[in-house]
């Protein structure tokens, strides 16, 4: 049996698999090949109806929020035992699903969202209140008590990941959920619906709905019977979310477009440094919104790492996501490509130059893109002020510490940022000055469910991860007893 078929193509709404109420029905692509692999079920708006009133009959019942926190992280513990259990399927359908290679499926994504479970089971029993001292004759105390029906709406470029730092902490608090995945990349949330059936979440505390995000997005955002919106995708789309979310005045967190600078002092050891830039742009084929497309270089260094990126990042290794041996894979869908091949095309019209790549790559009809390195370009241009989300690098020089931080922070967005230096003033001194919700320092994408993440400026806000994702999918009660 094939992964795809060992998925279910159907909508899954209080605990059962159903067909979409008009029949629709999109293909699912393989970005490898460029061909359709399966079909799943195209939500539309009474299907969302159906999703959201099954969350709010399974909140309201209290088959979920009423058990407690203990009660709840024991079956999250299962979530996460079933994952590592599943981990080759998981890794296999990931794969096949976003076209990342397979090895990195199974070491960060599968490995990440069994982790995601697994620290908000242990955070599930934690959400004590607070006793309160007041000169009133009275005891004051406060309740952490969860929201309702959080909608979870979840990008393209790590679906099993994403949707596990949404749904942990969603459930871990005691909220039901109706998801949404991607529509290009669905597989693994409707793989996800079966296990957590299987660890003992009750019927209707999870649902998913496959679908457009016109359509069933929409649809979903719009939904009265829906408290809280948890999103994760482009800032543009993040805008109209925040605007509708704010009409019903429900509260959302939104993780959005990131632009990273990083950050090269002369000081640094450039033999790690390189090894770090190059994870930052080609990891998940540059399609990370936490990746490092802009490389900042202390101008007494900056021919020597061109150089040293010109030799080695046409060795990074290119091609099949099922090849064991692959590092990069194509991009997740045809859009994707044209999207990196029209920045690099308007940075040929700039005069810029193309250090290495800046072509497509010709495998076997899938959308690959050879690793781009571009120096010579102004800090105005789009290339470099804009997200380009694919596996390009911008080069820039910058001449002392005060320029270094000034054009790290031009740009709109604020999500991470790094640094690469031996010095530990200047370390910390830089991580200040950087407007960022994560900076990492001689290293980069280094993540935890215990370290939260999350924008500033345009890059969204609201935290994933740590405490501080437990404490947004929960509300203040407070509670004031006479003693007289």
């Amino acid at each position: 049996m094939t992964t795809f078929e060992s998925t279910p193509g159907q909508l899954f709404i209080g605990g059962r698999w159903r067909d979409a109420a008009d029949g629709a029905r999109t293909e699912v692509v393989d970005p490898s090949r460029g061909t359709a692999v399966t079909t799943v079920a195209e939500a539309g708006p009474a299907d969302v109806d159906a999703a959201v009133r099954a969350a709010r009959e399974a909140f309201d019942d209290g088959a979920w929020s009423g058990l407690s926190g203990r009660e709840r992280g024991r079956v999250l513990h299962r979530v996460a035992g079933l994952i590592r259990e599943n981990a080759d399927e998981l890794a296999a359908l990931e794969s096949l699903d976003v076209g990342k290679p397979v090895t990195l499926c199974g070491a960060v994504d599968v490995t990440n969202a069994a982790n995601d479970y697994e620290y908000f089971a242990n955070l599930a029993q934690s959400q004590d209140g607070a006793l309160r001292e007041t000169p009133m004759n009275a005891l004051a105390y406060t309740r952490r008590e969860p929201l309702g029906v959080v909608a979870a709406i979840t990008p393209f470029n790590f679906p099993l990941i994403l949707a596990g730092s949404k749904l942990g902490p969603a459930l871990a608090a005691g909220n039901t959920v109706v998801h949404k995945p991607a529509d290009e990349t669905p597989l693994s949330a409707l793989y996800m619906a079966r296990l957590l059936q299987e660890a003992g979440v009750p019927d209707g505390v999870v649902n998913v709905v496959t679908g457009t995000g016109p359509v069933a997005g929409e649809a979903l955002l719009r939904h009265r019977g829906v408290d809280k919106v948890a999103f994760t995708g482009s800032t543009a789309i993040g805008r109209h979310v925040a605007s509708v979310a704010g009409e019903a005045l429900k509260p959302v967190t939104m993780e959005l477009g990131g632009n990273a600078a990083h950050i090269v002092f002369e000081d640094a050891d450039l033999e790690k440094a390189v090894g770090a830039v190059i994870k930052g742009f080609v990891f998940n084929t540059g399609q990370f919104c936490m990746g490092g497309p802009r490389l900042l270089v202390a101008r007494s260094v900056y021919p020597t790492l061109l150089a040293i990126l010109a030799e080695a990042v046409p060795g990074v290794p290119v091609g099949d996501p099922r090849d064991p041996a692959t590092v990069v894979g194509p991009m997740a869908a045809e859009k994707h490509l044209k999207k990196v091949e029209e920045y690099v095309a308007l940075a040929r019209m700039e005069g810029a130059r193309i250090v290495c790549g800046g072509e497509r790559l010709d495998l076997g009809g899938g959308y690959y893109y050879k690793p781009t390195v571009i120096a010579d370009l102004a800090n105005d241009s789009r290339v470099v002020q804009e997200e380009i989300f694919g596996p390009v690098l911008t080069v820039q020089p910058f001449d002392d510490e005060d320029e270094a931080v000034a054009l790290a922070n031009s740009t709109p967005y604020g999500l991470a940022s790094g640094v690469q230096t031996s010095n530990l003033a200047r370390a910390h001194r830089v991580a200040g000055r950087l407007q960022a919700g994560i900076v990492w320092v001689n290293d980069w994408a280094m993540l935890d469910p215990a370290v939260p993440f999350g924008g500033v400026k345009d890059s969204g806000y609201g935290r994933e991860y740590g405490p501080e994702a437990l404490a947004g999918y929960t509300k203040v009660k407070s509670v004031v007893v006479s003693l007289d």
